[in-house]
């Protein structure tokens, strides 16, 4: 027997006025998805365990089998993987996102979490000064597609609290800052 697992990744969505109130998966014209849930099995499954963040790492991990309680450390270690990059045991990986912030009254603001969409060949000359400026044996920024890339700390600190810039579209990113660090 063969299986077909499609993911809808983020395609929940919001309700979008120009569409009516629906959402862009509500409005669009789907009859390839709807033949293939015709002729398929449906259900719905908790991809996400308890106590874990509602994110696609997360939930493929347990998709494709794994008890995200022992293999999961972060998206990051997904990402070197997919990109090659080996890990030694006192290294830590961390998803590195171009993305382009605001200034307002003083204050920045994530503008946009994917740097507009930036193109790669952009994103990885970016992506080059950061390792020709700050990369070292410690540090290495590795370019990856559009604007989601890797550092790796060799011999990091794994207990550090990070915010996915998604997260924080439209807001103050100074209120996510450790107290008394930056301002605009």
């Amino acid at each position: 027997m063969k299986y077909l697992i499609l993911l809808g990744d983020g395609m929940a969505d919001e309700p979008v006025k120009a569409l009516n109130g629906k959402t862009p998966l509500q409005a669009a014209r789907t009859p390839n998805m709807d033949r293939l849930a015709d002729a398929g099995t449906l259900g719905l499954a908790r991809t996400v365990p308890e106590g874990f963040h509602p994110g696609s790492d997360v939930a493929n991990l347990s998709v494709f089998g794994y008890d995200p309680a022992d293999s999961y450390s972060g998206r990051a270690p997904l990402e070197a993987a997919s990109m090659g990059i080996e890990l030694g045991p006192d290294d830590v990986a961390f998803r590195l996102n171009l993305v382009w912030l605001e200034a307002h009254y003083g204050k920045l603001y994530m503008g946009d979490f994917s740097a507009g969409h930036i193109g790669t060949a952009e994103a990885t000359e970016l992506v080059a000064c950061l390792q020709a400026e700050l990369g070292d044996e410690q540090f290495n920024f590795y370019p990856g597609i559009s604007y989601r890339h890797l550092l790796v700390w060799r011999g990091g600190k794994s207990a550090m609290r990070c915010v996915p810039p998604h997260d924080l579209s439209s807001q103050s990113i100074e209120e996510h800052l450790p107290a008394g660090e930056g301002s605009a």
